[in-house]
């Protein structure tokens, strides 16, 4: 094993100026060598620049078309038609001796939907800023970053399950969507992990033939977009189902987007985790969400993008204030018939 060398420890007189002898000395001992090196590892350190935000996410951009610009307005209208004729036969059918023709008629009528004004302050103190400024940071900046991070939730919310204060819906939650229950499996249980990936196939299969038959067989109102709880969604990709008898085998998720009915009739379907489909259904039980991700069929709108609107300094405080505003829409549900909840699963 390897021993030190002891080296004999020495004491060093120093003057004022650093040279040696003088009226004025420091004396360089122990103590004040690790002094020294403490503050060598310090500067030694290696600063990390980045600041380590909150863990977070927002998806609705993935989940719902927006409609922009608009300024601030009181609310959102959308118009809607609908069609008869008066007079005629039921076939408005007509024959050489008679004049009783048909008249088309169009009953025009109109929707409205909420907006609510978002609004935030930003303070800084003059202090902290110009402390933080000699590091290098800016409060303005971190302050800002927060601001726009509030708002996102906000939207995210909005956009799933409303605003429950001023009692309106979203996605997840709306009194208009039909719901159904997932059907029993083979096990016994509703639950997909106890289901085959053809049970689970059928609950989806159900809910597109659902839509696409409330939608007089539109495919356009055929739903698209599956929203499921990341639990489920990780039970589709891990779980391995065989195919044909050759023996192969790719995830339960792979089998349900290529042999859906959707995918049959040229409808492509997309299936996500949703964080806010935990819990949303019947008894707290969780939940299916399928519709049509189309900006004819549900949307919102953000009328006022997140801006600022004014800054003043308030000298009271040793600070200025700023003022940021956005405008945003309620969930516009265009049509119902393209959306379904399955619970259950």
């Amino acid at each position: 094993m390897h021993n030190p060398i002891a080296l004999p420890k020495r004491v060093h007189t120093l003057d004022a100026f650093g040279f040696g002898g003088g009226t004025f000395s420091a004396t360089v001992n122990d103590a004040s060598i690790g002094q020294g090196m403490a503050f060598l590892i310090g500067e030694l350190e290696k600063l990390d620049p980045k600041l380590r935000e909150p863990l977070t996410s927002v998806t609705w951009q993935r989940d719902i078309a927006v409609q922009t610009g608009g300024g601030l307005v009181d609310g959102i209208t959308a118009f809607n038609i609908d069609y008869a004729t008066s007079g005629g036969t039921d076939e408005s059918l007509t024959g050489n001796q008679t004049n009783n023709i048909p008249v088309m008629q169009a009953d025009i009528g109109r929707d409205t939907y909420r907006t609510f004004i978002w609004q935030h302050l930003l303070r800084v103190p003059l202090v902290d800023q110009e402390k933080l400024q000699k590091i290098g940071r800016s409060l303005e900046d971190i302050l800002n970053r927060g601001i726009h991070l509030a708002h996102d939730k906000e939207i995210d919310g909005n956009v799933y399950e409303g605003i429950a204060s001023h009692k309106t819906y979203g996605l997840v939650n709306s009194p208009q969507i039909a719901v159904d229950m997932a059907a029993a499996g083979s096990g016994g249980g509703t639950e997909w992990n106890t289901k085959t990936a053809q049970e689970i196939m059928n609950d989806i299969n159900n809910a597109l033939v659902a839509t696409w038959k409330s939608s007089e067989y539109d495919l356009t109102g055929m739903a698209n977009h599956i929203l499921i709880p990341p639990a489920q969604y990780a039970y589709l990709t891990n779980t391995m189902c065989s195919i044909g008898t050759a023996g192969l085998a790719q995830s339960v998720l792979e089998y349900l987007l290529k042999n859906n009915i959707g995918k049959n009739q040229g409808v492509d379907i997309y299936i996500y985790p949703c964080r806010w489909c935990e819990g949303a259904g019947a008894g707290s039980t969780d939940r299916m969400v399928c519709y049509a991700n189309n900006e004819d069929r549900v949307r919102f709108s953000i009328t006022q993008p997140l801006s600022r609107r004014l800054t003043q300094a308030d000298v009271t405080q040793a600070a200025y204030m700023s003022l940021y505003l956005s405008q945003f829409s309620e969930v516009q549900w265009l049509y119902t018939q393209h959306a379904m909840y399955v619970d259950g699963i």
